[in-house]
């Protein structure tokens, strides 16, 4: 037997991930991945229900998507994975998931799903991510934590601006709510991007930026007046009064066959996507220094993906339920690959570091649950 140095062990190793990531292992792969499943059986069933047509209010198609990912388990927390693994607020990787949620990223999915779906082209990872990050992000543009959408009202208003959601406050006497939003910069320890400086600068100044827009939030007494007014699929958004916090909580309005309107949301205390059994004026009621609900309608999903296009030349991989998305990068000026192992942030160029291959073997063969999508367009 003739002995292999640790160089060629690594180079050998490397010739074979490359050639995994090539596209025909690449659909083999994509057919058993629980993600890749998901959107496109989600997508499937839209379409074949015929809730992905022009006609079909958005909002009942995205709560089509949360009646199939009921019993999906709620984790907290994903979004900043990448920043508790030591990567940096200054890059901040889009990442996305259909077997795991929070409140938030429920509401975002079930409408991306939809809009997938009323494209009317094959479902793709790409452009589930695209749609996304369209709503996610200011703008619809990703330039790293900072440009996130965390408070949620301003999620409705720069949605409303860009034609994604329409606010439903004025027309259901919703009153101003003008109390200044100082949470994240007066709870920094809470938040581990804003030990960063430059991200505390430009949060706190993103905050003093949203005095000047006033939010609207129908009062927890009026909700039972606006009940029958309410589409099923509506977004909701739990308003508070805690001290520089806006909402405590999303989800959607919900219609059953019963045609009582409930709550589908992905709660923190119950663990699970669900549908409550208390209606939504008795939920809201029952939430500790509610004030309201800031409530929104998903617009039509047949325009023109906004934000950022992905690469020309990319492709991702996935293994074990996680994607690494590679672009080829033109405008570096320099050939090959310009490349992030997200997870830890590691940058390689030509050859592979030990330290990819120590986490890549830890992680692919004893990490007990598959941890959600970080895609790099």
């Amino acid at each position: 037997m003739t002995s292999m140095s640790r160089r060629d062990l690594l180079r050998t190793v490397a010739t074979g991930m490359v050639t995994l990531m090539l596209p025909p292992p690449l659909l083999a792969c994509r057919r058993g991945d629980p993600d890749e499943v998901r959107l496109d059986a989600w997508t499937a069933t839209l379409r074949n229900q015929r809730l992905a047509v022009r006609d079909v209010p958005l909002g009942r198609a995205a709560v089509r998507v949360g009646e199939e990912a009921a019993g999906t388990p709620y984790r907290a927390g994903a979004l900043e994975a990448y920043l508790r693994a030591g990567g940096s607020p200054a890059s901040e990787p889009l990442t996305v998931s259909l077997i795991q949620f929070d409140c938030v990223t429920l509401v975002e999915s079930c409408l991306g799903v939809a809009r997938v779906a009323a494209d009317g082209a094959a479902p793709s990872w790409e452009g589930f991510g695209r749609q996304i990050e369209r709503m996610r992000y200011r703008g619809g543009e990703r330039r790293g934590y900072t440009s996130r959408l965390h408070y949620f009202s301003e999620w409705i208003s720069d949605g409303a601006r860009r034609g994604l959601v329409r606010d439903l406050g004025a027309e259901l006497g919703g009153a101003e709510d003008r109390r200044p939003l100082r949470f994240m910069s007066e709870h920094r320890a809470s938040y581990p991007a804003l030990r960063d400086e430059a991200a505390f600068a430009e949060i706190a100044s993103i905050e003093r930026g949203l005095d000047a827009r006033p939010r609207l939030v129908v009062p927890t007494k009026r909700i039972p007046q606006v009940v029958d007014r309410l589409e099923s699929g509506d977004v909701l958004a739990f308003a508070t009064d805690i001290a520089g916090l806006d909402v405590t909580h999303a989800a959607f309005a919900y219609r059953g066959d019963d045609r009582v309107l409930r709550v589908l949301h992905a709660p923190l205390s119950g663990g699970v996507v669900e549908v409550t059994h208390r209606t939504l004026p008795e939920y809201v009621a029952a939430i500790r220094r509610a004030t309201g609900d800031a409530l929104t309608r998903a617009s039509s999903g047949f325009s023109t993906a906004g934000g950022r296009s992905s690469a020309s030349g990319s492709f991702f991989s996935a293994f074990g339920g996680t994607a690494f998305f590679f672009s080829f990068s033109s405008a570096s000026g320099s050939s090959g690959f310009s490349s992030f192992f997200v997870s830890f942030g590691f940058s390689f160029s030509g050859s592979f570091s030990s330290a990819f291959f120590f986490f890549f073997f830890f992680f692919f063969f004893f990490s007990p649950s598959p941890p959600p999508r970080f895609l790099i367009f």
